[in-house]
């Protein structure tokens, strides 16, 4: 396949055996092989991610069936994701190997540890870098390790609607206005965990900034999994937010008009007020 020439199999299993090498030892040799080695590394992971959000992650993993061997390792590298580029790729790959419609245990447990690694990797600091230091912080939070991520989730959240807000609010204010590459990185991560429910602020938001720039900032994988998503009722999003997806990505739009036709064709109404409550709820209309 012309795939296989784009990320050679030979260096795949190279960057495994670095990962490998490197486990998570926080020695100063280990930390000057990681310097030493990173540009490459980069850009071997982005040339991965050009070959994933190609080819799905069903022909992914069969392409690459210790992929999650190696994004695992590097994700739990202190060393790898103290840098915010690589951190930002690997997001970029996790998503890729997410499954918007999981058709088996195997890919549901997938989803699983993707959204445990995105976690991990947003809660990265100088004290996570120490499983048996963790431990005891979260205890004397008062959590368990599931209702600790789980409330970093929703401060996480907080956190970028507030900074959302307040740059779409200042947006004359050049120095401390965020890039669109900025946002359009928030937008790829939110890619796998679009159905959360405590992700639904952040969507909006999203839907509802625009920035500065000539140019569309969200990710189009973003704004068509919002869309899928919505339309299958997964999620719930105010008008607004809806009708702004609808015009900045006029696909969506076009599947949302199609996805009307192949309801009103495919299910029995029974009457035409029916056929006007189905259309009404579409939210077509009013857009």
């Amino acid at each position: 396949m012309a795939h296989d020439t784009t990320v050679p199999k030979l260096n795949f299993q190279y960057w495994l055996d670095k990962a490998i090498e490197w486990g998570q030892v926080t020695t100063l040799e280990s930390q000057k092989d990681v310097y030493l080695h990173l540009p490459q590394l980069q850009e071997f992971l982005r040339q991965l991610y050009e070959t994933l959000k190609d080819v799905g992650s069903v022909v992914a993993i069969q392409q690459f069936p210790l992929i999650g061997q190696l994004l695992g390792r590097l994700c739990w590298n202190p060393f790898v994701i103290g840098y915010d580029e690589s951190q930002k790729i690997l997001m970029w790959c996790l998503c890729c190997l997410y499954s918007s419609e999981p058709q088996h245990p195997v890919e549901l447990k997938a989803n699983s540890w993707i959204r445990s690694l995105l976690c991990h990797l947003l809660s990265s600091s100088k004290w996570e870098s120490n499983e048996a230091e963790t431990s005891p912080f979260i205890s004397n939070l008062g959590y368990t390790s599931a209702d600790y991520y789980c409330h970093l989730v929703k401060s996480m959240v907080s956190s970028l609607v507030a900074e959302l807000r307040e740059n779409q609010f200042n947006g004359l204010n050049i120095e401390g206005s965020l890039s669109a590459s900025h946002v359009n990185a928030v937008s790829i991560f939110c890619v796998p965990l679009i159905t959360l429910p405590d992700l639904t602020p952040l969507l909006e938001t999203l839907l509802l900034y625009h920035g500065g720039s000539p140019k569309e900032i969200l990710c189009p994988e973003f704004l068509e999994a919002v869309n899928e998503a919505f339309l299958k009722k997964k999620i719930s999003l105010p008008e607004s937010a809806v009708f702004s997806l609808w015009l900045r990505h006029l696909p969506s739009l076009e599947k949302a008009t199609l996805h009307l036709l192949d309801q009103l064709v495919s299910i029995q109404l029974n009457s035409l007020e029916e056929v006007v409550c189905v259309i009404k709820d579409s939210l077509l209309v009013r857009a």
